[in-house]
């Protein structure tokens, strides 16, 4: 653990977050949330947001992904996804969907300046995030795909989206 430079979750809960919470819009695989909150611990992400049926630990397929995670990364659930956006929005927060829409950003050309706040929506595997929060978010960004599929899993999304925003909000990290 030492070498890999790794933290405690005491030393976890004590580090400087980056500001980034991830809102999980109805996400119907317990195992995509375990996800969710490792791909999290991994990159100091302040807070998740459990919302409608998404599952919440402590889901035995939750842990089993999560290895740890729901303990070093903090979460609170919402019945509805508008009361996580609304919530985040009162606290600061940028609303950014990530999803496949018309005027999207693709995720390579999203401005986002060091220390920003910002909320990332991931939505249900089917249905992708619900229109009713689309119409509210401040934005929407899109991951570049090029084979023949058109979508990705949201776990993989939220790594890759997480990779790319941490470069830019928190750029010390990634020296």
């Amino acid at each position: 653990m030492q070498e890999l430079r790794r933290l405690s979750p005491e030393e976890f809960k004590a580090t400087k977050k980056t500001t980034i919470v991830i809102i999980l819009d109805n996400i119907r695989s317990a195992l995509n949330v375990g996800s969710a909150f490792r791909t999290s611990d991994a990159f100091l992400i302040a807070e998740i947001a459990l919302c409608g049926i998404t599952a919440k630990p402590p889901h035995r397929e939750i842990l089993k992904t999560a290895i740890g995670a729901t303990k070093t990364v903090d979460w609170q659930a919402f019945e509805h996804t508008h009361r996580a956006v609304d919530y985040y929005k009162e606290q600061g927060f940028r609303i950014v969907a990530v999803e496949q829409a018309k005027n999207s950003t693709m995720l390579q050309n999203f401005e986002a300046a060091a220390g920003e706040k910002i909320a990332l929506v991931f939505g249900n595997e089917v249905k992708g995030v619900e229109q009713g929060i689309m119409d509210v978010v401040d934005c929407c960004i899109e991951i570049p795909q090029f084979g023949s599929k058109h979508s990705f899993n949201v776990s993989v999304s939220m790594g890759i989206v997480l990779w790319s925003l941490t470069n830019k909000i928190r750029p010390e990290l990634m020296k």
